[in-house]
């Protein structure tokens, strides 16, 4: 199982900014479409990602001001990224060990998605229910 499989399920739409928005611009996307994390874009290339934690990170530090900054100023630069084929416990295993829980999805140089722990959790939970009515069938059939 990969990612790709999850991407066909959930779809590929990621939210998108460019360095030149501002913090609050991104607050108002992330309420806007009830999601945790934009990509940061510059010259069609990923700079960044920028996530709820990210700007109440810099909050707690800076207080309100930072709204008015530049994304640059909040988001976590060259973010670490799969491609489609990578297999969901290696995104598992990236996610754990760099404690993250959004990883944008590049082919061939291109945003093709992003993936979230949530969508990690739930296609595991899937499979495993999936196992499970397949052992019970075969007991009792």
């Amino acid at each position: 199982m990969n990612v790709e499989n999850i991407l066909k399920s959930k779809g590929s739409k990621v939210y998108t900014v460019l360095l030149s928005h501002k913090v609050n611009e991104v607050v108002e996307i992330l309420n806007a479409n009830n999601i945790g994390v934009v990509v940061v874009i510059e010259n069609d290339k990923i700079a960044g990602i920028v996530s709820e934690r990210d700007i109440i990170r810099r909050m707690r530090d800076d207080g309100a001001p930072v709204l008015l900054t530049s994304v640059k100023d909040c988001m976590t630069a060259n973010p670490k990224t799969c491609s489609s084929q990578t297999s969901i416990d290696e995104v598992m295993q990236i996610m754990t060990d760099m404690k993250i829980r959004h990883l944008p999805i590049v082919d061939n140089g291109k945003l093709a998605g992003l993936i979230s722990i949530g969508d990690v959790v739930k296609r595991k939970i899937d499979l495993a229910e999936g196992e499970a009515a397949a052992l019970r069938d075969y007991i009792s059939g």
